[in-house]
């Protein structure tokens, strides 16, 4: 029965120390990275920041990096969400990723998760930043 207890208060604590402190400092995007971030963003321009956006067909989310998720609503609107810290393995687009939000929207501070496509065993978990919506230029005619 002693042995139980360590066991059970030994698990959390190592699950807690494994969580560590977590470096929110985005990695530089690479070359590809920087090219699907320009190819999506090209001819657009930044609007103002919002903190939620309707939920659209996830089809449509592409993934630049472990920090920054682009959900193109049509050719003209991208919005690009740079997350609230890294969500490591995001970039591979190898895991499912899973939100937990309240409601119709996706709002900044919901979670995401990634899940492997194998197994089923839960990877990253981060948390959406503010969407910042890029439109397509307006031409006079």
């Amino acid at each position: 029965m002693h042995m139980f207890k360590l066991v059970a208060l030994a698990i959390p604590l190592t699950l807690l120390a494994a969580c560590g402190q977590v470096d929110s400092t985005p990695k530089p995007l690479t070359e590809k990275q920087s090219a699907v971030l320009m190819k999506e963003l090209n001819g657009k321009v930044a609007g103002k920041t919002v903190n939620c956006i309707s939920d659209f067909n996830g089809a449509n989310t592409i993934r630049v990096s472990d920090n920054i998720l682009l959900y193109r609503v049509s050719g003209r609107l991208v919005y690009k969400n740079n997350l609230r810290s890294a969500c490591s393995g995001l970039a591979r687009d190898d895991d499912i990723i899973v939100s937990e939000q309240f409601g119709s929207q996706k709002c900044r501070g919901d979670i995401i998760r990634l899940v492997d496509r194998t197994t089923g065993m839960t990877g990253g978990v981060c948390s959406l930043g503010e969407f910042v919506p890029y439109r397509s230029k307006k031409t006079a005619g």
